[in-house]
């Protein structure tokens, strides 16, 4: 048991090429798994996609069960809310059958897995010019795509109605973005109380998500320099010592 814990452990922690080329793995099972979700999100559950479902569940619960195994802190890991994420997404498709399609909208939480993992950023960080340079936008861009997806299938689940259009997911990914954008056709909207609440809210939080994505583009949190003492390379914009040895780092302003 031993053995078995240590070589999990090395996959998902280590820095040899076998543990880097898994995390890239799941990263792949992570996007195949929002593409499933985000396609079966309307769609009535027969034996074969039920069968899919309870699968693709047990592969997520084995992933999250050897996380908290090997974690070092698993107070801290069970504190994480992708961590919450992927409770609620195997809970719904376990239960989602039994209630018909009503939990659907939960799966798509599974994006919060993407990039939010400590030794992923380390890779990408390593293997990935573009991510090191542009590592706020990125996780930006995919804050709002999962902001998007959730918002979307909570849409058509509980406010579109799947029996009056022929691409109910579009409408309501269509309704979503037009009104997180406050752009406000006009042509789908949500009449009632609960459908006007809910409108309010993902234009507050849409306009949250795209205001912290421009800053990550025009004025990331972070920049690029290194220390050349240590060789941490991002920054503070402000920042006079290098956060982790303390050295003094010059840091180039539009005035100098």
């Amino acid at each position: 048991m031993d053995q078995l814990k240590q070589v999990v452990d090395r996959l998902y922690n280590g820095h040899d090429p076998s543990g880097v080329r898994f995390r890239y793995a799941l990263i792949l099972f992570d996007a195949v798994t929002i593409v499933f979700f985000i396609s079966t999100a309307h769609r009535h559950y027969g034996p074969m996609l039920e069968l899919a479902s309870r699968i693709t569940g047990v592969l997520i619960l084995l992933d999250l069960s050897a996380r908290i195994w090997v974690a070092e802190d698993r107070r801290f890991l069970l504190g994480k809310i992708y961590t919450w994420a992927d409770i609620l997404v195997i809970v719904s498709l376990f239960l989602d059958p039994l209630l018909e399609g009503n939990l659907a909208f939960l799966r798509v939480l599974r994006g919060l897995r993407l990039i939010h993992s400590y030794h992923l950023l380390y890779d990408l960080r390593r293997d990935s010019r573009f991510f090191r340079t542009h590592e706020d936008a990125v996780i930006a861009c995919i804050n709002l795509f999962v902001f998007v997806m959730v918002v979307s299938a909570t849409s058509l689940v509980f406010f579109i109605d799947g029996t009056a259009t022929q691409t109910p997911f579009v409408d309501a990914m269509y309704f979503t973005v037009a009104t997180l954008t406050t752009t406000g056709y006009g042509d789908i909207t949500l009449s009632t109380p609960g459908g006007k609440m809910f409108s309010i809210f993902v234009m507050v939080g849409g306009v949250a998500l795209f205001v912290r994505l421009a800053q990550a583009i025009f004025q990331p949190q972070k920049v690029l320099c290194h220390c050349q003492k240590c060789g941490l390379s991002r920054h503070e914009p402000d920042a006079v010592h290098c956060k982790h040895c303390g050295d003094v780092v010059h840091i180039e302003t539009k005035g100098h």
